[in-house]
């Protein structure tokens, strides 16, 4: 008798699971979210869910925008964890010891790789707000993606203010390049992507060869899914280590509040979500989904449009969103619509 209450309250909760999900879907498609293209699903070991919107599939590769910047977190650790670089305290002029402009400059001389990743450089950039200077489309007009990043005037001292910029990872993608001595294109395939079975994709490469590590990098949602596997997973894809748990807790930790009391579920204008304050790890951010009866701490990667990898340690849950939202508050639903059908339906 116990094993058939079991069994039937089992199948309530896959019913109840199947409905949430069943309405999710059918609130994509009424147009009620607009602009999604994707969103994927994996708990329990599993994928899912998957399913895609407004002209996109499965094999549609997408525009990952500043996602990808969680993936350049991935590739500086795994040149720490190979003995590459010794640690984030490293200033970064020692890297670029032709760059004598650089060590020069005395604030510059005090930046260190752990100011790149935090987005605490210094420099004259703030691609965050509305009024802020956007680094990152001059930087893009140029010729060398990282000298030019190397070479922005500095406003603050490092470590000290949060200030958004996609010329930091450019910086960090030279610093792997010159420690490794193979392109990022190449080491990123040799130790993160082929081990994985990530094998199509498409980088943006500047006129000097260098692979942008900011965003632009194409992508399929089932590999985004499978980045976001191996971070739930501390570290190991399918039995191989890719990245040490060390750096994953490192990273992924976030203590840096977002100015303004910043807040994606806010921004998602989500009736079901108490909006709580979003912290900024190493290109890794942090905010908790606070619903009734439960709150759940969810790490993601973001970029523009809607481009989201969300790991949910405590539901053992992974989930990503691809969408076209850019430049626009609807990018942010996808919180709404975490809150509102996907922990629902699984917590």
């Amino acid at each position: 008798m116990k094993k058939i209450l079991a069994l039937l309250l089992l199948l309530t909760a896959h019913i109840a699971t199947y409905a949430q999900l069943e309405e999710m879907t059918k609130a994509v498609q009424d147009g009620s979210y607009k602009g999604i293209h994707s969103i994927l699903i994996f708990k329990g070991g599993q994928t899912v869910y998957a399913q895609y919107f407004n002209g996109y599939a499965a094999d549609s590769l997408h525009d990952s925008r500043s996602s990808f910047k969680s993936i350049t977190s991935l590739l500086l650790g795994i040149a720490i964890d190979k003995g590459l670089i010794k640690d984030v305290n490293q200033p970064v002029y020692t890297f670029f010891p032709e760059d004598t402009a650089f060590a020069r400059d005395p604030r510059k001389r005090m930046m260190t790789i752990k100011d790149l990743l935090e987005m605490r450089s210094g420099f004259d950039c703030d691609e965050w707000t509305d009024d802020g200077k956007d680094c990152e489309s001059a930087m893009t007009q140029t010729n060398n993606w990282v000298k030019f990043a190397l070479a922005l005037p500095m406003k603050n001292e490092p470590g000290k203010v949060w200030n958004y910029t996609s010329c930091d990872p450019m910086i960090i993608s030279g610093i792997i390049v010159k420690v490794s001595g193979i392109s990022i294109m190449d080491f990123a395939a040799k130790y993160l992507f082929t081990p994985m079975g990530i094998i199509h994709y498409r980088w943006t490469v500047d006129p000097a060869g260098q692979g942008m590590t900011a965003g632009s990098f194409y992508i399929l949602p089932t590999d985004m899914l499978k980045i976001g596997r191996m971070v739930l997973d501390d570290g190991v894809w399918e039995g191989k280590r890719i990245v040490s748990e060390t750096w994953l807790r490192a990273s992924t930790t976030a203590t840096i509040p977002i100015p303004d009391n910043w807040s994606f579920v806010k921004f998602s204008r989500s009736k079901t979500a108490i909006p709580q304050q979003t912290y900024y790890g190493y290109y890794w951010y942090n905010e908790t989904v606070k619903i009734n009866n439960g709150e759940y701490p969810v790490v993601f990667a973001s970029g523009n449009g809607g481009q989201y990898i969300m790991i949910i340690k405590k539901l053992n849950m992974v989930v990503v969103f691809t969408q076209g939202n850019y430049e626009s508050w609807t990018a942010k639903r996808a919180f709404d619509i975490l809150a509102t059908y996907i922990i629902p339906a699984y917590k």
